[in-house]
């Protein structure tokens, strides 16, 4: 199997990218990505592992639950997990930070690149307080780069149309995964009911 290994290559099987792909990068919010932040209830975060190794892990919440502080600062919750932290620390050993906003049924995503910084700053954490406890902590981005990106992922895929969703039966349940991938002794049922409960107790 032959690799493209340099720059030259890609673009001359792409070419260059057209003008309004690159016109449209703003450095800070306009009022569109302000809206589209207040309707949105989920985004991906991507950071950088030691060694370069690349990591994307979700952050969802009510719509609007990424707080605009001003034009170039949001700030993302971090609620409570299970305590790996990936996210939080590749930021804290390398701030940069790309997020993919989704809004349901919306085929144009929101992305958004900057550096990442952590506070456990009481005044903002209670600013983004959900069911009356307080954000754990706070992930506050300076904004660089801001631009929609276009629909032909999500009409692609399908996203959106729940006549194109497999039959949730169609995978096992977390438990059953969970317990042949780590040889766990608890059943799947009991490994399903036990995590059923801690998402009850510590959504928030």
């Amino acid at each position: 199997m032959d690799f493209i290994d340099s720059l030259d290559d890609l673009r001359a099987l792409y070419g260059a990218a057209s003008g309004n792909a690159v016109l449209k990068q703003m450095d800070r919010l306009d009022p569109h990505a302000r809206h589209f932040l207040s309707l949105s209830p989920f985004a991906a975060v991507g950071t950088q592992a030691p060694g370069g190794m690349g990591d994307v892990t979700p952050r969802g919440d009510g719509p609007g639950f990424t707080a605009v502080l001003d034009d170039r600062t949001i700030a993302i919750p971090d609620r409570p997990g299970n305590r790996r932290l990936d996210t939080l620390e590749n930021i804290v050993r390398n701030p940069a930070v790309g997020l993919l906003y989704m809004i349901p049924g919306m085929n144009e995503t929101l992305r958004i690149n900057g550096l990442g910084r952590i506070t456990t700053d009481a005044g903002l954490c209670e600013q983004l307080a959900m069911n009356g406890r307080p954000a754990l902590s706070a992930l506050v981005i300076e904004v660089r780069e801001v631009y929609m990106h276009c629909a032909k992922a999500y009409m692609r895929s399908g996203l959106w149309k729940p006549e194109t969703w497999p039959e949730r039966g169609r995978m096992p349940t977390l438990g059953q995964m969970l317990r042949d991938q780590i040889a766990l002794a608890e059943t799947a049922q009991e490994i399903d009911e036990r995590l059923s409960d801690s998402y009850s107790k510590s959504m928030w």
